[in-house]
């Protein structure tokens, strides 16, 4: 009995690199700063951040589309106002945690579309309680069409690593 092929038959990549999660470690801003210099100045960790004189930042997840069914979901930081920091750190693990809004601004440039992304206004809620929260929207142009269309699989893997 013949096997299936483990390759999509629209682009010929691996079929396990359709449906992944790319994870950004840090906010952009905090990353460009060298680790001597975060020494003291740094709250929390992954998921909610606070850095002294960068922002508050919480990870949050941005699915991107693609052709045929496949997802790539970005783990992408926004950055927030302290209040929603320390509004989602007091619900976080309570059933209001599912009310959670927030509102901020997108903290990497996610590939292919890169700095185009870095700042654009958007809006992130849960979508399960054991989840990070989802953007759910934006009103930048660029992003909504982003988190809106079903994007050709070579727009978005071909910038992607391995």
């Amino acid at each position: 009995m013949p096997t299936a092929s483990r390759h999509c038959p629209t682009c010929g990549r691996p079929l396990d690199d359709h449906n992944r999660q790319v994870k950004f470690k840090r906010p952009d801003s905090v990353f460009a700063i060298p680790d001597s210099e975060l020494e003291g100045r740094v709250w929390g960790d992954d998921p909610l951040l606070a850095v002294k004189d960068v922002g508050f930042f919480i990870r949050t997840l941005m699915p991107v589309a693609l052709t045929g069914g496949f997802t790539v979901t970005y783990g992408v930081w926004i950055e927030i106002e302290s209040d929603d920091l320390h509004n989602a750190w007091r619900v976080w693990h309570l059933p209001e945690y599912v009310n959670l809004r927030l509102t901020g601004l997108l903290a990497n440039a996610a590939p292919p579309w890169g700095d185009v992304l870095l700042g654009a206004s958007v809006s992130a809620a849960p979508r399960d309680p054991d989840e990070i929260p989802y953007i759910i929207a934006s009103t930048e142009p660029n992003l909504g069409r982003i988190l809106t269309t079903e994007w050709p699989h070579e727009k978005v893997l071909a910038f992607l690593p391995p």
